[in-house]
């Protein structure tokens, strides 16, 4: 009796255990693809009603999803990246523009990356960064596990060249496009067997225009200019690498469990066909900031649903948060659009954008706009203009002197806006140092001051430039930073001097330290091969020589770094790039 007690009290726990030990499976975190192009404007897909250009994928991407048909990003490719990652307006990240600094976003922001890190994703960034350098604001800083691409603004050359890996430079081969899918297929490849985000900005079609030559003669044998054959050739290029991507994901039977998202930064980069829409890149009319907006989830989010929905780059964050399951953080800007996205009878409420871009130092609050899903005023230097969307979507009639009451309510609408926002920027942040997880910090002659005359070589200190005219020793150069924590640096110095001119001393100040070297190499090379379509506005690129000037000891805190020539040689010092501080 007593062992068929013993033995009932057994069975009976067992059970309890194992129907008490049975919970619900943890759910299958999908991945995630977010696809943005470079100066692709919505006009640049056959979907859209582009006779010219060929764009089979990304016109299947659509019918496969859904997609929304009033999606604003900034009229700038730096602000939409910081929106896009953020979920917040650019200027409240701290980034205001495209260079010179003003590129830059706070690292405190937390990005998608980041959240999605802590979730358990692997995070890959494969492409143009464009929203900080130096960590902790670039990639990895940022909530990447993994980086190949490039953190400026554009590339200089787009075969066979150089792109950073995790921070060291490394040669690739072939056209980037195609470099920077491979890249991502890699990451996809190895990471298939746990949730990813992978984050694939292409530099295409921002110029220089390069592509292949099949891409270019394609458009050029369509009777096309060598501009537009070129911008063409490498959207097409960029479809052809989304279809080996969407391939893939097949092939892996990573399909059905895998969000993919479509965007461009901003509206095309020149005038050329762009539906009825006003302006192009740079500018807050539709043209310049309306674009197309695809996502896919099979199963999930149905095939072919069009979303008139007024929506955001802001809203990516909040949206693939939601999409996954997950809590939205607190502060953003931006609103989810999941409900939106798989709930055909739920309506968005009511809700305004904003738009602004400021393309160097001096912030004022034009050109901006505010949309509202009927209207839109812009505020412009030369003057308010409101349009009826709704009625004139091509914006040929000005409201402005007729419908003085929505004007003036969006006119104080948008300052409000605009006074909030502006009061999160500050100027001229300094340069991030002394952080134990990167060895090498770069002091680009973008983020310097310097005496008026020294000049940029091609003038607008763009990503890339370097500096020129330097015969003085009157002549300054310096740098601001902030410290983290203290650090001992060798500080390598890039340029470029002929023979003649040999023999210049420099000399680097920092606090009471101070370490010079003189420039006894000459190095005076050829502009590197550029297969441009079209004569290009950015600088060549060239190969650099490195002067170094010895160690210096940053100390945590401020710090200002000092770079000038206390002896001139020759008819000039050098050509000046970037000194980098690399840990001794």
């Amino acid at each position: 009796m007593k062992f068929l007690t013993l033995r009932f009290v057994f069975l009976v726990s067992t059970c309890l255990c194992f129907y008490s030990c049975q919970k619900e499976p943890e759910p299958v975190l999908p991945n995630i693809i977010f696809i943005l192009t470079d100066d692709q404007g919505w006009g640049d897909l056959g979907v859209h009603g582009n006779d010219t250009i060929e764009t089979p994928t990304l016109d299947r991407l659509k019918s496969e999803g859904a997609s929304f048909t009033k999606f604003y990003v900034s009229p700038l490719c730096a602000p939409s990246r910081a929106s896009f990652l953020s979920g917040k307006y650019h200027l409240k990240t701290g980034t205001v523009s495209v260079s010179q600094g003003m590129e830059r976003m706070r690292a405190s922001e937390r990005t998608i990356a980041e959240i999605l890190s802590d979730k358990g994703y692997a995070t890959g960034c494969f492409g143009k960064w464009h929203n900080g350098s130096n960590y902790p604001e670039n990639p990895q800083g940022q909530g990447f596990n993994e980086f190949v691409g490039f953190t400026a603004g554009h590339w200089n050359n787009y075969f066979d060249t150089q792109l950073e890996h995790n921070g060291e430079m490394r040669p690739t081969k072939g056209y980037i496009s195609d470099v920077i899918t491979d890249e991502s297929m890699s990451f996809i490849e190895r990471n298939k067997d746990q949730p990813f985000f992978c984050y694939i900005p292409y530099n295409a079609p921002h110029g220089p225009f390069q592509v292949p030559e099949r891409y270019f003669q394609k458009y050029k044998d369509k009777g096309l200019k060598d501009r537009l054959a070129a911008i063409y050739g490498m959207c097409e290029n960029v479809d052809d690498n989304v279809a080996r991507i969407l391939n893939q994901l097949d092939e892996l039977a990573l399909t059905d469990n895998t969000i993919v998202i479509f965007a461009t930064d901003n509206g095309p980069n020149g005038r050329r066909y762009n539906g009825a829409m006003k302006g192009v890149k740079g500018h807050v009319d539709e043209g310049g900031v309306r674009v197309p907006l695809f996502v896919k989830w099979p199963h999930k989010v149905p095939a072919g649903k069009e979303i008139e929905a007024l929506s955001s780059h802001i809203d990516l964050l909040p949206t693939l948060l939601d999409m996954i399951g997950s809590d939205i953080p607190d502060g953003l800007d931006g609103v989810s659009l999941a409900p939106t996205l798989f709930n055909s009878d739920h309506t968005m409420p009511a809700r305004k954008i904003y738009t602004h871009v400021n393309f160097m130092t001096n912030m004022t609050p034009y050109p901006g706009a505010i949309r509202d899903g009927r209207y839109v005023l812009t505020v412009k230097k030369e003057g308010n203009e409101l349009y009826d969307l709704t009625k004139d979507p091509a914006q040929k009639q000005d409201l402005i002197a007729t419908d003085t009451v929505v004007a003036e309510a969006l006119t104080r609408q948008y300052q409000s806006w605009y006074e909030d926002a502006i009061s999160f920027v500050t100027a001229a942040p300094s340069i991030p140092a002394g952080f134990a997880e990167y060895d090498q910090v770069h002091l680009t002659v973008q983020e310097a001051d310097f005496t008026d005359s020294l000049k940029f070589k091609e003038g607008h200190g763009w990503a890339n430039d370097w500096l020129v005219n330097w015969k003085s020793d009157q002549d300054r150069i310096s740098w601001n930073l902030t410290v983290k924590d203290s650090t001992t640096y060798r500080v390598l110095v890039k340029y470029t001097v002929p023979a003649a001119d040999l023999g210049s001393q420099l000399v680097v100040t920092t606090g009471d330290q101070a370490v010079q070297a003189t420039i006894d190499k000459a190095f005076d090379p050829e502009y590197l091969p550029s297969p441009d379509r079209v004569p290009r506005i950015e600088v060549f690129e060239k190969m650099w020589a490195t002067l170094d000037l010895g160690k210096i000891q940053l100390v945590p805190g401020a710090n200002s770094l000092q770079l000038q020539a206390s002896l001139v040689s020759g008819s000039q010092v050098c050509e000046f790039k970037e000194i980098v501080l690399e840990k001794d």
